[in-house]
């Protein structure tokens, strides 16, 4: 039986199998409101038949956007858009999830297929990027930063906490922090961005107290029934991965200590010099050992392309599910093929009922 394929509950929440569709960034919307495109690209991704579906990274700010056509959650009315979007989504059948974070120093960028790079100061599509220290991402970012105040500290923190309350109040059941891919939760704790010499920087505590300071904050507002998770650039692949990896082990104790239910094991990306030895499912060794030390609940991402790869990560205890990208954009009913691959029987239960009834009745599945 394919382990993959079977339920699994955290906290208030029940997933139908252990696949999640990641929170990849669309550049589609505008002034942060959601529009046709992501009320037709998400629930296509639930009615798919994932188990969980996270919506992609979510401004908590104007300014913490990567682009201006980056989702936003910064005020009541952008989530009044996106409420039908979360309704569509657990109406296919899956958990709907949202990921709230800031761009940090990344911010003010050109959506992918229009550079990837900083937009030019004085452009008026732009505006001016904050970050823990005015030290510039480099390569295609090379804009410096504003180095962030104790006040602009504080102000984000609460747009976390704002934007945690309006996911709350519009029905999403999982809510994943940010705290990854050298946006501004990671130039916190990264040494490579954060040279700070108050309370916020230096030591790994310090550097580390941003996260600390801004979940505990999420976590007084977000309901206790439901799964609070953070996805973390756990390592950098810059030559100091097991000083990193134990710092962030650390990081991830202290989270958990604090309610964090569920941890997904991602890279920090805060350098362009990093050598990132990419292939098949290379975090899946760094996961199981992060997730076995801390006891967290979690999972990973990055080229897990294979329904036979995906089953032997969870099968194995790895990860307790995987979170699929590219391949669900590829074919966003993934879960169904990959049934079908591994061998589920009947594997048409995976889709909504009348998907399944025309597959079993007419196709043998």
């Amino acid at each position: 039986m394919s382990k993959l394929f079977t339920p699994y509950t955290l906290k208030g929440a029940t997933f139908r199998n252990r696949i999640a569709a990641s929170p990849m960034c669309q550049y589609s919307a505008v002034d942060g409101f959601t529009n046709d495109w992501h009320r037709v690209h998400y629930p296509a991704l639930a009615r798919g038949g994932s188990g969980l579906v996270v919506v992609e990274a979510t401004a908590v700010s104007p300014e913490g956007r990567i682009t201006p056509a980056c989702l936003g959650l910064w005020n009541d009315a952008q989530a009044d858009a996106l409420a039908p979007v979360i309704s569509a989504i657990k109406s296919a059948g899956a958990v709907p999830g949202i990921q709230i974070g800031h761009a940090g120093r990344k911010a003010s960028a050109n959506v992918p297929w229009e550079g990837d790079d900083h937009i030019p100061a004085g452009d008026p599509r732009g505006w001016q990027p904050i970050a823990p220290s005015a030290v510039p991402f480099g390569a295609n970012l090379p804009r410096v930063p504003r180095e962030m105040t104790k006040e602009d500290i504080h102000r984000v923190r609460n747009d976390f906490v704002s934007a945690a309350k309006r996911a709350r109040d519009i029905g999403i059941e999982f809510l994943l922090l940010h705290f990854a891919h050298g946006y501004l939760a990671q130039s916190f704790l990264s040494a490579w961005s954060n040279q700070r010499q108050d309370e916020y920087g230096g030591s790994a505590a310090n550097r580390a107290r941003f996260l600390v300071e801004t979940f505990e904050a999420v976590r007084a507002v977000w309901p206790e029934k439901l799964p609070l998770g953070a996805r973390v650039g756990m390592l950098e692949f810059d030559g100091k991965d097991e000083a990193t990896l134990a710092e962030s082990i650390e990081l991830a104790k202290k989270l958990k200590q604090l309610g964090l239910d569920f941890l997904d094991v991602s890279i920090g990306f805060s350098t362009p010099s990093a050598k990132i030895p990419w292939g098949p499912a290379f975090l899946a060794p760094i996961a199981a050992r992060v997730l076995k030390e801390t006891g967290l609940a979690g999972s990973t991402t990055w080229n897990v392309g294979t329904p036979q790869l995906a089953e032997n990560m969870v099968s194995s205890g790895t990860v307790d599910m995987v979170m699929i990208g590219r391949p669900l954009l590829a074919n966003p009913h993934w879960p169904y093929a990959a049934a079908r691959k591994l061998g589920v029987e009947k594997p048409s239960w995976v889709l909504p009922a009348p998907y399944a009834h025309w597959l079993q009745r007419y196709a043998g599945a």
